[in-house]
């Protein structure tokens, strides 16, 4: 049974290129904002997150809003995780995957096919996983011959086909969407919302973060609301995009 339960969840980010006692410190303070610190030993320290709780169980789908900075990639990445939390419990039960950086983790010297397998396996799929889905990606991306040639001879557009095509092909039962990702022309931007669609609804659990609250309302029942780190709102989609949208 897949879940995840967020207890006190704290994140501080320390930034050591900004001391205590520098001037952009004392700037900084004079902004004055809770998420900034200085550490007993003068490192200078940002609250990402401060103190969040909260559960998700089979069939949520939990949008995450917010103003830019409010928290909600960094919460992506805790729950993928690429941060660990500072303070706070963090139980996650299912395997977990994340449309955060699609092409993290891939190498421009390869072919095209050679990166369906180094992603494939860095996102946690099998060698026979990959076997077993490679002529179904490389159909997907419609690629053809170029995928016998290192990616570095690829356009932007192309990259990011290749990497959307290995990204969606792992079955989710935790789901991590940033934004709703663009990848190309028209045709293939239709394949790919569908393909994201079976991927959505396949999962047991979703996390979204969007500055989109219609597409938060059709695509979510539960809605987290961060602010400066903090959380101001869990629960139902629509009450929470309300409340958002009379304060935004």
């Amino acid at each position: 049974m897949s879940f995840v339960t967020a207890k006190n969840i704290t994140v501080e980010m320390p930034i050591y290129e900004i001391s205590g006692r520098s001037m952009k410190m004392q700037m900084l303070n004079k902004l004055k904002s809770a998420r900034i610190n200085a550490g007993s030993n003068g490192v200078t320290v940002i609250k990402a997150l401060q103190n969040l709780s909260f559960e998700a169980h089979k069939g949520d789908r939990i949008g995450l809003i917010g103003s830019n900075g409010a928290g909600k990639s960094t919460l992506l990445r805790v729950l993928a995780g690429i941060y660990a939390p500072s303070i706070g419990q963090l139980n996650i039960q299912g395997k977990t995957v994340a449309l955060l950086e699609m092409g993290l983790g891939m190498d421009d010297t390869m072919t095209g096919y050679q990166n369906i397998k180094l992603r494939g396996m860095l996102l946690g799929m099998s060698s026979d996983e990959v076997a077993a889905k490679t002529s179904e990606i490389a159909e997907f991306t419609g690629l053809a011959e170029y995928l016998h040639l290192p990616i570095r001879t690829y356009s932007s557009g192309m990259r990011i086909r290749l990497a959307f095509a290995i990204s969606t092909a792992v079955d989710a039962e935790i789901l991590l969407l940033d934004e709703v990702i663009g990848v190309g022309d028209a045709n293939f931007l239709e394949k790919a919302n569908q393909r994201l669609k079976n991927l959505h609804d396949k999962a047991h659990i979703v996390f979204l973060a969007s500055h989109s609250n219609s597409l938060i309302t059709d695509m979510c029942n539960k809605v987290i609301w961060l602010e400066g780190g903090n959380l101001r709102f869990f629960g139902d989609a629509r009450e929470g995009i309300n409340l958002y949208s009379k304060q935004h």
